[in-house]
């Protein structure tokens, strides 16, 4: 079990190597790059950190971690927008280590992060698609390893996740699927939460800069109550997240996705409208929040259907 001190020190981590290598004009480079991520400051979160390695137990080449620690990983990434392959070739290993024989040698290579790895949770829209070496599905409660496949780019409106279109041409069976689409919810709404909590500090401050009647906007008191109700909208949803990774249960996973969604759209909704005209131009950032928030929202279930799902739950509970 990773201590709370142990998972602060791989915040940390990953965070100093982020704020090094992962600035707003290298997060841009990545977007344009043949992969769409920047492939050496991969290479130096799984050397450094063992980013892909973290839920990959010690005996199959990782770094015995928990769900916790890469959520964590992937919280700090978000914050920044950074491309990279990490949420889907994390849900891969936990989908290989589901299956009745977990293929010991294609979750060594995902742990060490040469190998990147997909779960397909809709052929449509597929993280990681179009570049992944391992592939899993997930339909109808099994789970099966797409060892032959096409994959075709789809346009996406967020420019920092590059989705693809996946179809099986040889497929095996592996087993039980133990509940991935909750994980990645849990996951997902780790990152969103990241990335809500650093918009509305760039929001922040941009009102204490911006000089408007001799004062900056943000002494304004309106102004001032809506910030308040930013940063309680998105610590409320952080606690929920926070649950939810240490008790990864279905309700848990979809209170944290609603709750992290609700806050991410919020946040970035106001942040376009504070920020004034300068956010929607292309040499702003805010602009980039709002798309990730748009494109994460509609990425797994959309929350109209993870809010019937939970009704459902919360009714048949006896």
């Amino acid at each position: 079990m990773t201590s709370t001190d142990e998972r602060e020190m791989l915040r940390e981590t990953v965070a100093a190597l982020v704020a090094k290598h992962a600035n707003p004009a290298a997060v841009r480079a990545a977007i344009e790059s043949e992969r769409g991520y920047d492939e050496a400051l991969w290479q130096l979160l799984c050397e450094q950190v063992g980013a892909a390695a973290l839920v990959v137990p010690e005996e199959l080449g990782g770094a015995g971690g928990e769900l916790a620690d890469a959520a964590v990983v992937l919280q700090e990434l978000g914050r920044a927008l950074v491309p990279s392959p990490l949420l889907g070739t994390t849900l891969a290993e936990l989908a290989l280590l589901a299956a009745d024989e977990p293929d010991a040698e294609a979750l060594a290579a995902l742990a060490e992060g040469t190998s990147i790895g997909a779960l397909v949770l809709d052929p449509d829209f597929v993280v990681n698609g179009d570049i992944a070496d391992v592939v899993v599905a997930t339909a109808e409660g099994q789970l099966s390893r797409w060892n032959e496949f096409t994959a075709e780019p789809v346009t996406t409106m967020d420019l920092t996740r590059r989705l693809a279109r996946l179809q099986p041409q040889q497929a095996t069976a592996l087993g039980t699927d133990p509940g991935l689409a909750d994980t990645a919810a849990i996951l997902l709404a780790a990152e969103q939460i990241g990335a809500a909590e650093r918009c509305l500090a760039l929001t922040v401050d941009y009102a204490k800069n911006r000089v408007q009647f001799g004062r900056p906007i943000g002494s304004f008191q309106a102004l001032k109550h809506r910030m308040a109700d930013l940063y309680v909208t998105v610590a409320a949803a952080r606690a929920v997240v926070n649950d939810a990774c240490e008790q990864p249960t279905p309700t848990n996973a979809a209170t944290a996705r609603l709750a992290a969604t609700e806050a991410f759209n919020v946040v970035t909704a106001e942040g376009i409208q504070l920020h004034g005209g300068i956010a929607i131009t292309w040499e702003h950032d805010m602009h980039l929040y709002f798309k990730r928030a748009h494109g994460s929202a509609q990425l797994l279930d959309p929350p109209r259907e993870v809010l019937r799902r939970l009704e459902s739950e919360v009714l048949t509970t006896p």
